[in-house]
């Protein structure tokens, strides 16, 4: 998505007519491949979670750090922080980002067995 429809949808979800601001649970994509999942509670456009910085650098050279993209995807929104809070680990673990092959995330712990039919 470009960065315009980003900016729209920002300010779709921030809902300016009232001031309920919608939360967001969303998945940030690296040049690698490899994603990071995290809830935002405030929708800021410009926020790309506290993902462990020396995870993400040991798999960049310096040539690849000289021009680095990541991609921001919304997977869910609602004006419901609990249900934003209950939902952010189901998504890492659908997504399988807490498995280090597949993404940055290190909580839950990555368990190779964990039965996904019976979370969602």
């Amino acid at each position: 998505m470009c960065l315009i429809a980003r900016v729209i949808q920002s300010w779709i979800y921030h809902n300016p007519h009232n001031d309920i601001i919608l939360k967001v649970i969303y998945k940030i994509t690296y040049l690698n491949g490899k994603i990071y999942i995290r809830k935002d509670l405030t929708n800021t456009l410009t926020y790309f979670g506290s993902v462990n910085s020396e995870l993400v650098v040991k798999d960049f050279s310096h040539e690849e750090r000289r021009d680095f993209t990541i991609r921001k995807e919304i997977l869910m929104v609602s004006d419901d922080e609990s249900e934003i809070n209950q939902s952010e680990s189901k998504f890492i673990l659908k997504y399988k980002s807490n498995d280090p092959t597949i993404g940055y995330n290190r909580w839950p712990n990555f368990k190779n067995h964990i039965n996904l039919e019976a979370i969602f």
